[in-house]
């Protein structure tokens, strides 16, 4: 069985005003029809500086979406904990888990471009030490009562911490969190497990994601999806890129055109009967679809997770 998710980072390169504000509106009408439609999760991401308005305010778009939604879990990932204040980041997020019901989870992590420190005048070279003092002044002020309300979860909102470190996994066992590695790394676990277990704690979960294409669109035709819409995944690809810099092991497709996402198969385009059977033969075990990917109109946006949803969802389910 797959697991579908969708996510956003509202990523509109070059985009005017209105053009923004359709995909926000639009991401909501799509929120409450991935709920509706049996969905696994929505993702939401967190970043900040971007020219091209990635997402800074997450917990503002969980709200929005957990207003539209009823049953379909919602995941912020990840949530840059350094750069805001732990006390009034404990208070959102214990309000978002009243609103929510408890269906919202939280990544939490460093983040990795010294840009976004910067504009909030934050430390750089402390940033592993100040994460961990700002998740346990987090922790303890749930714990103590020292906000309210308290998380309506108990005793908090399901929590990870990210990264792609050894120290990132012993950051985590040290936290009493679950680990979810930035890429699927043997080592991480069995860091984060060794970690685990030597301060006298049971391991909780370590989540990664399964091999196959990070983002799937779903299209009747797929030649004229590329040619037409193609330079928008190319948009979001080589801007992470530009992010990461020389840290090329966290890129996820290094491809500079459109051609050569094709080939790559990281960004995949292909028809519902053949997303059903890759599906089946486990080929693809994580569908995420990312309806605004580098700002994808409405049209193929929509085109692709109506397809996925009333098509695909019901054909590998049956």
């Amino acid at each position: 069985m797959a697991t579908f998710v969708t996510r956003y980072d509202f990523r509109v390169p070059g985009g005017d005003a209105a053009t923004r504000q359709e995909v926000y509106a639009r991401s909501l009408e799509q929120a409450a029809y991935v709920d509706a439609h049996g969905h696994d999760a929505i993702m939401l991401s967190e970043h900040h500086a971007a020219d091209d308005g990635y997402l800074p305010s997450p917990l503002l778009v969980a709200s929005a979406m957990a207003a539209v939604t009823r049953r379909v879990p919602i995941t912020v990932a990840a949530l840059l904990v350094n750069l805001h204040d732990p006390l009034r980041l404990a208070e959102d997020i214990a309000v978002l888990d009243h609103l929510a019901g408890g269906r919202v989870g939280f990544t939490f992590g460093l983040g990795y471009r010294e840009v976004e420190y910067e504009l909030f005048d934050k430390p750089w070279r402390t940033r592993g030490r100040d994460v961990e003092a700002a998740i346990t002044t987090i922790l303890d002020a749930w714990a103590a009562g020292r906000v309210t309300p308290r998380p309506y979860s108990d005793p908090h909102p399901f929590l990870l911490y990210g990264g792609g470190s050894p120290a990132a996994a012993r950051r985590a066992a040290r936290l009493g969190l679950a680990f979810q590695p930035q890429h699927a790394d043997p080592a991480l676990k069995e860091e984060y497990v060794a970690a685990c277990r030597a301060l006298g704690r049971e391991p909780g979960l370590v989540i990664t994601a399964p091999a196959g294409p990070a983002t799937v669109f779903c299209t009747e035709r797929p030649a004229e999806f590329w040619e037409r819409w193609g330079h928008h995944l190319l948009a979001d690809a080589t801007a992470y890129q530009a992010w990461h810099g020389e840290a090329a092991s966290h890129v996820l497709d290094p491809s500079t055109t459109v051609e050569e996402m094709q080939a790559a198969g990281v960004y995949l385009v292909c028809t519902p009967d053949d997303l059903v059977e890759r599906i089946r033969s486990r080929d693809v075990r994580l569908v995420t679809s990312h309806p605004a990917c580098g700002g994808l109109p409405a049209a193929p946006s929509w085109e692709s997770l109506r397809l996925v949803s009333e098509t695909v969802m019901p054909a590998v389910r049956a």
